[in-house]
C-alpha cells in the first residue's frame, strides 16, 4: 500500500470513528465535501495544510494518517 492509499485509509477511518460524515467533516476542515471524498479514495494528493486541518478537527496527530496497518493473514 503506497502512502496515498495509506492516508486515505486512515482518513476515513478516523472520520468513521468520529462518527461524521464528509460533509460534516468537509465544513468543519473547511474543504470541499467532494475534495475529502477524492482524498479518501486515494485519488488527489493532500497537502500538508490540509493534514493540519483534518487532524485539528479529528483531534489526532498528523502522523496518526500515515501509520501503515498491519495486513491480515500476513507474518511480520
Amino acid at each position: 500500500m503506497d502512502l496515498r492509499e495509506t492516508f486515505a485509509t486512515n482518513l476515513r477511518r478516523l472520520r468513521n470513528a468520529r462518527g461524521w460524515s464528509q460533509d460534516e467533516l468537509a465544513l468543519e476542515a473547511e474543504i470541499s465535501r467532494s475534495y475529502l471524498s477524492q482524498l479518501e479514495k486515494g485519488v488527489y494528493y493532500v497537502s500538508i495544510k490540509v493534514i493540519g486541518r483534518l487532524a485539528d478537527k479529528l483531534e489526532v496527530e498528523p502522523d496518526e494518517f500515515l501509520k501503515r496497518t498491519a495486513k491480515k493473514g500476513r507474518a511480520k
